[in-house]
C-alpha cells in the first residue's frame, strides 16, 4: 500500500514539472506564444507554479528516490501463494514499475525543457 501511494504522489510530483516548465517551454519554442498566453489568463495559477519552479522540482526528485527505494525493496519480497492473490500481487507490481517509470520520464522531459535547453540556448 505504501508503495502505490509513493508511486502516485512521485507521478503527481513530476507531473507538476511537466504543466510548471515543460508545457510553457514547447508552446514558446514552437511558436504557440499567443496560445500560452491565453492559457495564462484562464489559468494564472501557472504563473505561480512557474515561480516556484525549483522547489517543484526537488519536491518531485524526492519523491521520486522515495518510490524508486520502495520499488527497489519490493522487488523481491514474495507474493503469497494463493493463486488469485499471487497474480494480484504480480500485477500490482508490475503496474506500479510502470507508474514508476511514467514518473521518471515526466520528470526529465520538465527537467529538459526547464533547465537543459535554455542552458543550452
Amino acid at each position: 500500500m505504501k508503495n502505490k501511494l509513493a508511486d502516485y504522489l512521485s507521478l503527481f510530483a513530476s507531473s507538476g514539472t511537466i504543466i510548471c516548465c515543460a508545457l510553457p517551454a514547447l508552446l514558446v519554442s514552437i511558436g504557440a506564444g499567443a496560445a500560452l498566453s491565453s492559457l495564462f489568463s484562464i489559468f494564472p495559477q501557472l504563473i505561480v507554479i512557474s515561480i516556484y519552479k525549483a522547489q517543484i522540482f526537488i519536491g518531485a526528485f524526492t519523491m521520486l528516490v522515495i518510490s524508486g527505494v520502495l520499488q527497489y525493496r519490493a522487488k523481491n519480497l514474495p507474493c503469497p501463494i494463493d493463486e488469485k492473490k499471487a497474480d494480484a500481487c504480480t500485477k500490482a507490481k508490475k503496474l506500479s514499475l510502470i507508474i514508476y517509470f511514467i514518473s521518471v520520464g515526466f520528470f526529465i522531459i520538465g527537467l529538459t525543457f526547464a533547465y537543459l535547453i535554455p542552458s543550452l540556448l
